[in-house]
């Protein structure tokens, strides 16, 4: 259109009247060429404003699944203040995120789409937060991812949710014990317990019945099952199951964590509470030359043997060189780190929490690490949990916990 408009200009500064415009037949071609391209633009205008409008409601039709990821990730960022080493960035679960809409079924139905890309991202965060995690958090964290989306999606009391973490607070007239199954201080404890769940407007008197039908209570208090017993009298129709684990944690704490089960189980899916076992070759396909691969440890475990064996399963057994960091070992990890990046090696930088000195260098190393690299290159460390470790290394790195075997599955 621009180039248009100057042949206008032209034809019209060359004419020095009227009846010269008229006589120029290039310029009244170009003239009509004008009309029509400005007729074809007032088309595409219209085009695009109806395109714009599909667009958006399309857009509004997902918002559940934009929803949905907002939930869960500022459910693992809350993770952090349980473990310094429990960091993950916005980069980090954006690019997740797309990997899931890119592999997730596919629908041409807008509600089956949303809800296949909201459970296959759901479970695929799950999974790769979990092999970050040590094997005590694994279970809490498959609560708060629950405890978040029924909070998304309105079905959670903020209340009951308060108490079941913090338990009950101020003064309570306890009564004398009228049980033949407690003794007085488990007595006092479970009555506290109870009488604070009864300012709750669903358990509101559960203390009092727990009064009249201490015996029926007992039945859950000797159950080796007690998450799957039956609440007494009206109480198991009445309360849904998370009220039920507030009785159960009051009653019996120390099956708490099963009565969790159960409830994950039942809001989200069995598959929330069954980490995926530890592999290498999984984390390896998640890293990059820019991405390393962090492994945490625990004490008592140590896993140069599980490397040795992958390094040997990728044909890179002796194309790695490790590094145990501590003190003067600042340089020779640095020219690890460059040798192998220039030429496709692997860099094993052991015991990282070693080496505080060394670790705004290796924030500034890992940060300047790109694709200009060897595409085969991958720097690999260890550390013990430590507040000192580089939180943006942290972020936008493959964790995996290390911890010595417990028992058997």
């Amino acid at each position: 259109m621009v180039e248009i408009e100057d042949q206008i200009l032209t034809g019209l500064t060359k004419n020095e009247n009227i009846a010269d415009i008229l006589e120029d037949d290039e310029l009244i071609n170009i003239l009509d060429d004008s009309k029509r391209t400005k007729d074809d633009i007032k088309v595409r205008m219209k085009e695009s404003e109806i395109t714009e409008k599909e667009i958006d409601r399309t857009r509004e039709l997902f918002r559940p699944v934009s929803f949905r990821a907002a939930v869960l990730f500022f459910a693992i960022i809350d993770l952090a203040t349980i473990d310094p080493m429990y960091q993950y960035s916005l980069q980090w679960f954006a690019n997740l995120f797309g990997s899931a809409i890119d592999n997730s079924p596919k629908s041409q139905d807008p509600p089956t789409r949303i809800k296949n890309l909201n459970d296959f991202f759901t479970l695929r965060l799950y999974e790769n937060v979990c092999r970050s995690l040590f094997e005590a958090h694994k279970l809490m964290f498959s609560l708060i991812l629950t405890v978040k989306i029924l909070f998304g999606d309105k079905k959670m009391d903020p209340d009951e949710w308060r108490y079941f973490l913090a338990g009950p607070t101020g003064q309570f007239d306890i009564p004398p014990n009228c049980t033949d199954w407690l003794g007085d201080l488990e007595f006092n404890e479970m009555y506290k317990q109870l009488a604070g769940a009864g300012k709750l407007e669903k358990l509101a008197g559960i203390e009092k019945f727990f009064i009249e039908h201490h015996k029926e209570f007992q039945v859950i208090f000797d159950s080796t099952e007690p998450q799957n017993i039956p609440l007494p009298g009206e109480w198991e129709g009445k309360l849904d199951y998370f009220q039920k684990m507030i009785i159960i944690k009051a009653v019996r704490p120390d099956k708490i964590s099963l009565a969790v089960q159960n409830y994950v189980t039942m809001k989200i899916g069995k598959q929330f509470i069954e980490p995926p076992t530890f592999s290498i070759a999984k984390s390896y396909k998640d890293s990059s030359v820019t991405i390393p691969l962090i492994f945490i440890l625990t004490a008592g475990s140590d896993p140069v043997s599980d490397f040795q064996r992958f390094a040997e399963e990728m044909n890179m057994s002796k194309k790695y060189d490790a590094i145990s960091l501590g003190r003067g070992q600042d340089k020779k990890a640095m020219n690890c780190i460059s040798e192998n990046a220039g030429r496709g090696g692997w860099a094993l930088l052991m015991n990282c929490h070693l080496a505080t000195s060394f670790m705004p260098k290796l924030e500034r190393t890992v940060d300047a690490l790109d694709d200009s690299n060897h595409r085969d290159f991958r720097l690999w460390m260890t550390s013990m949990p430590s507040a000192t470790f580089p939180v943006p290394v942290l972020q936008n790195s493959v964790k995996m916990t290390i911890e010595p075997p417990s028992g058997l599955k």
